[in-house]
């Protein structure tokens, strides 16, 4: 769905340097849907200490931690991958980047070792915006939208400022922003 903000799968959400929620602050989101009925997006610069093989019971072994995804659904995994013509039902998001998909496929990719570390990231919970309500946050300039977005395979817990130096122009001002205003 276009809007006045035209927000689409694949765009990152940068919160704005001073945005006060916790479960916000600093983040780089992942639109993963966009849509009449309201936005689901992923937190990617926020990593946890949790291998998947520790929060999923009888996981094959594999190499990867799962990333704190947002604030709703906790209870559920989430993961984005490169693998979308090897695992059934998932979604597209741009191109070379999926969203979920069969996850008793993917655990039988990874025991093959079909599926490599690199190529897909975990999540624990994710970020959901009713319909409009991502649209108020705009025009009150909480997030910063990136339309031309590095590897997201490859980013860093320092994503936010990477990226906002990337774009350039006042986005790389905003980049050198301290936390705290007050410390500065």
């Amino acid at each position: 769905m276009a809007t006045k903000f035209n927000i689409q799968k694949g765009d990152l959400l940068i919160a704005e340097p001073f945005m006060k929620d916790s479960n916000f602050k600093r983040t780089v989101t992942l639109i993963c849907e966009h849509n009449a009925e309201g936005t689901l997006g992923l937190i990617l610069n926020r990593p946890s200490i949790f291998k998947v093989t520790e929060m999923i019971p009888n996981f094959p072994a594999f190499s990867s931690h799962v990333n704190y995804g947002g604030p709703v659904g906790m209870d559920r995994l989430n993961f984005i991958h490169s693998y979308g013509d090897k695992i059934e039902g998932a979604f597209p998001i741009v191109d070379n980047l999926y969203w979920n998909g069969n996850f008793e496929q993917l655990k039988e990719l990874i025991r093959k070792k079909m599926i490599m570390p690199q190529n897909i990231r975990f999540f624990s919970g994710y970020a959901g915006w009713e319909a409009g309500q991502l649209e108020e946050e705009m025009q009150d300039n909480s997030w910063i939208v990136s339309k031309n977005n590095p590897e997201i395979f490859k980013m860093s817990a320092y994503m936010w400022k990477e990226i906002l130096e990337k774009m350039g122009g006042k986005n790389k001002l905003i980049s050198t922003f301290p936390e705290d205003p007050i410390l500065n």
